[in-house]
């Protein structure tokens, strides 16, 4: 539980601090800067955390940990995080016109900038409250989230979170499926595993009046896009969520010739290790076998992204515990099925009980109903009051690092 003095406290101090967040969120949307090259982003981050009295550890070569103790600061240790690094991409939009992307081939279409700003609100909150801190707040400002090997993974194989005692850990992302005030939460598997995998496939060029003479990659190419969906429909439980998509085919040069080559890219998504290795080798079965089959050849490469995001049920209490606390019994919504998009707070999961949640922030007004990656990709800034007050909840809840959750 939160007493009852600081939830109103909470609040009020997440409205006072709405302009901050805002400015914050949109300076950081205008320099963006992609995985693992954040380096002004956490220059500007640790000032700030400074001003704040955080003290503030560089454990990789972007982003930052930030540290505030309270009373009895080996009691309880909490994490909170955040990721930094935007996407290599261009962005569009009206509703971002006044404070687009200064940085050619980068911008914030995933919601990092918000995720920032908010954690960076919430760690203004925990610096006014720290009086009435039981036990120490870590802050995870993480590079490096949208590329392999994940951000989260070297934060986590630094041992910084570990020497700091870290005992449970929360994450948010930013949801244009809900709106602002709203937050999705379930139990378990929350988000997949991205896997992916690259195929060659390889045969005889020739022209294409002469198809006999060659050995035809682009056919070779449209059987296996067919049969590669039997793997989900034929090969595994049909309740075990999965997905397997061809993302990217290249080959050919003009219309009246045959290719040597056809490649393609595709990702694996499903909840298991070893769900989706299985599926690897039956996607690799199936590209032997057509190859084979049309006197062909091929080259297979199989990489595993991230792992599946699992929440940690009394965890997940916790969180609805504070929404309902600090908002309402209508702000936590349970979802109905789990996300198969991947995200590396997973990593941090492999070591740690917690939990991750959805953070609303669509909306017509705002223009921000635009899915994850889209080009014009934007937030409502309203999400903050929500969003900012949630972080500091947890941080302050009673049964965040696993003890008395009620």
């Amino acid at each position: 539980m939160i007493p009852p003095l600081l939830t109103q406290q909470l609040k009020q101090r997440a409205t006072e601090l709405m302009p901050d967040m805002i400015q914050w969120r949109r300076h950081l949307h205008q320099h963006p800067e992609i995985s693992y090259k954040e380096f002004e982003t956490t220059k500007w981050l640790t000032t700030r955390l400074e001003e704040m009295g955080f003290e503030v550890h560089h454990p990789t070569e972007t982003g930052c940990v930030a540290v505030i103790r309270g009373k009895a600061p080996q009691s309880r240790v909490v994490a909170l995080r955040a990721d930094i690094d935007a996407l290599a991409m261009e962005e569009t939009g009206v509703a971002k016109a006044d404070f687009r992307s200064k940085n050619p081939g980068a911008a914030h279409c995933c919601g990092h900038d918000a995720h920032t700003a908010n954690l960076l609100g919430c760690a203004r909150m925990l610096s006014d409250l720290r009086d009435q801190l039981e036990g120490t707040v870590v802050l995870v400002f993480q590079p490096g989230e949208e590329k392999l090997p994940g951000g989260g993974r070297l934060i986590s194989e630094s041992g910084i979170l570990h020497t700091l005692g870290v005992q449970a850990i929360y994450g948010l992302h930013t949801s244009p499926a809900h709106a602002p005030g709203q937050i999705g939460v379930i139990k378990g598997p929350m988000m997949a595993r991205p896997d992916e995998f690259a195929l060659d496939l390889i045969g005889k060029g020739g022209h294409a009046a002469a198809p006999h003479l060659a050995i035809d990659p682009i056919v070779m190419a449209a059987q296996f896009v067919s049969a590669v969906q039997t793997v989900r429909s034929r090969s595994i439980n049909p309740l075990e969520p999965v997905v397997v998509t061809v993302g990217k085919i290249n080959g050919g040069t003009a219309h009246n010739v045959i290719p040597e080559k056809v490649s393609m890219l595709g990702t694996i998504r499903s909840f298991s290790r070893e769900t989706s290795n299985f599926i690897a080798q039956r996607i690799e079965a199936i590209a032997a076998g057509i190859a084979q089959g049309a006197g062909g050849s091929y080259s297979f490469k199989y990489d595993e992204g991230y792992p599946a995001v699992i929440n940690t049920d009394w965890a997940t209490d916790v969180i609805v515990d504070v929404a309902e606390t600090l908002h309402g019994p209508d702000t936590a919504l349970w979802m109905p099925e789990p996300v198969m998009g991947g995200e590396d707070f997973a990593f941090y999961l492999e070591h740690f009980p917690g939990a991750f949640f959805l953070l609303g922030t669509g909306s017509a007004k705002a223009d921000s109903l635009w899915s994850w990656h889209h080009p014009r990709y934007n937030i409502d800034e309203d999400a903050f009051v929500t969003g900012a007050s949630m972080m500091a909840g947890i941080a302050l809840h009673a049964g965040a690092t696993g003890g008395n959750h009620g």
